[in-house]
């Protein structure tokens, strides 16, 4: 009897013994494979994500996109009311078109004004010469008048002595102690004296009179050079001005570019593939620049962002690959590569009190690992699948 109870119990120990050591030999698989191949199923989709907000101010007339709904690159997403924007552009061209007129009918008034201004010139050259002329007419016109003050003086003179020789001959005639003919010679000459004086007094009335103009055209010369100049100033001036019309131009081509930059902000198009969502506003609504009107979701990159404990990081590098699942779709994997290990997340001590760090008085005895995110870029996405906060489990190979 001892022999047959021995037996099946002997096999029984050996069945527990083997079911305990494959047991074991599955646990260390398991502690291995979790060790080196970490994994989590604290993860989340995640994608970038743009918030369009006009850069102009004006009423939407339309809006082609709806909430949810996939657009490709270069879809018209809305439009500003354009009109007030093609006004301000019109008007810009406008007056850059009008500044260029004003340019040009300057250069043209230049190329006259260059032409006046040498006349000017020429003109303050002629009048300079003639107040020199006119100088010189005034000294030789001041030189006659003292010639003929001269000559008059000398002409008096003689009428006088001829004047007194005739008046002391003239009452010896009657004693016959002149003759007749000494008393004529002697009138012929007081007459010719006394013309000889009118002559002298008509040559100095003549030469102060010549005097008179050379100082008049004198005056008149300097009054020509005082007008030739002020011509010449002005044309100088004239020609200045197109400087100041040149340095316009800038201002004015940074208008147009400025006016036609704000009328192609009114037509807003995808810059990328993605999805629009949170669209809550309809054809009408006044548009503010910076105020977002909806969100666009760049589905052209799809991420996974996992927080792994800090005893799994040193098993994980960046571009190590990653076999990702979706909560919604797990019988589906998706490869990934590492892209970046987090550096740092908040502690959970880092309260502050009254400028110092404020450390409980109690101790807990089971310490919780820190969780760093690991940012996971998706290889294959499937658009119609991921969406951003959609849970995940990634594994790392």
């Amino acid at each position: 009897m001892k022999p047959e109870t021995t037996g099946p119990r002997s096999y029984g120990v050996r069945i527990s013994i083997a079911t305990l050591a494959i047991a074991l030999v599955l646990l260390l698989c398991v502690m291995w494979g979790t060790r080196h191949h970490p994994r989590t199923d604290d993860a989340s989709v995640r994608a970038n994500y743009v918030q369009f907000a006009p850069e102009v101010e004006g009423r939407i007339v339309r809006i082609a996109v709806r909430d949810n709904a996939f657009v490709h690159a270069g879809d018209l997403l809305f439009v500003i009311d354009p009109r007030p924007y093609q006004y301000a552009l019109d008007q810009a061209v406008s007056d850059q078109q009008l500044l260029e007129e004003q340019i040009i009918d300057t250069q043209r008034k230049i190329a006259a004004q260059n032409s006046a201004v040498a006349a000017a010139k020429a003109g303050v050259a002629g009048s300079r010469t003639q107040t020199a002329s006119a100088g010189s007419e005034v000294q030789a016109s001041s030189a006659a008048v003292q010639r003929a003050r001269a000559a008059l003086q000398s002409a008096e003179a003689q009428q006088t002595l001829a004047l007194n020789n005739l008046h002391r001959i003239e009452p010896l005639l009657a004693k016959q102690y002149v003759t007749v003919e000494q008393v004529d010679d002697a009138r012929t000459k007081a007459r010719v004296a006394e013309q000889n004086f009118q002559e002298a007094q008509a040559a100095l009335q003549e030469a102060l009179a010549r005097e008179t103009r050379s100082r008049s055209m004198q005056r008149e010369a300097e009054v020509g050079v005082a007008v030739s100049q002020a011509k010449l100033d002005e044309s100088i001036h004239a020609v200045d001005r197109l400087d100041t019309l040149l340095a316009q131009r800038t201002a004015k081509a940074a208008r147009v570019a400025s006016a036609r930059l704000d009328l192609a902000r009114c037509t807003v198009v995808a810059p990328f593939d993605g999805y629009v969502t949170n669209l809550n506003v309809s054809e009408g609504e006044m548009a503010k620049p910076g105020i977002p009107i909806f969100t666009l979701i760049d589905a052209r990159r799809w991420y996974v962002v996992a927080n792994y404990r800090e005893s799994d990081l040193r098993h994980i590098q960046p571009g190590m690959h990653v076999d990702v699942y979706l909560m919604g779709n797990a019988s589906r994997r998706f490869d990934g590569v590492v892209e970046s290990i987090g550096n740092g997340v908040s502690p959970d001590d880092s309260e502050v009190s009254n400028g110092l760090p404020q450390i409980d008085h109690t101790l807990n005895w089971v310490h919780l690992a820190a969780r760093f995110p690991i940012r996971v870029r998706i290889l294959n996405p499937d658009p119609t699948l991921f969406r951003i906060g959609e849970t995940a489990i990634s594994i790392v190979r």
